[in-house]
């Protein structure tokens, strides 16, 4: 019989729901929340098969997670766009911002090859 072994900093202290009654309570606080992102103000959508660079997919975020202590209350819970939610979770836990290229293949945004020496 194998024993799931979970570190010591990732317990959880409320579960989430689970199957129907889960996707229930997703999509009351989605419609709830509305369909702009709480973060960036971008307009999305609730729906993985419409989503776009231009219409990104909306999901919700715990504001403090359940993994740090967090409840799966709708006080804690706020509609984040997809790649917001990429962000706001490499913060909360530490992790470092995933930077992307541009079409030639050169880092965007702040990243030290793109500084000039004067």
């Amino acid at each position: 019989m194998s024993q799931r072994l979970r570190c010591s900093s990732y317990q959880r202290s409320g579960e989430r729901l689970r199957g129907r009654k889960g996707q229930e309570q997703r999509l009351r606080r989605l419609k709830a929340h509305g369909v702009t992102c709480a973060r960036c103000e971008r307009i999305g959508t609730w729906e993985r098969r419409q989503a776009t660079d231009a219409l990104p997919l909306l999901v919700v975020d715990h504001i403090v997670p359940l993994a740090l202590g967090g409840t799966d209350e709708d006080s804690n819970t706020r509609v984040v766009c997809e790649p917001c939610h990429v962000d706001v979770t490499a913060e909360q836990f530490g992790h470092r911002r995933r930077i992307g290229c541009d079409v030639d293949g050169w880092p965007i945004g702040d990243h030290p090859w793109n500084r000039w020496q004067e």
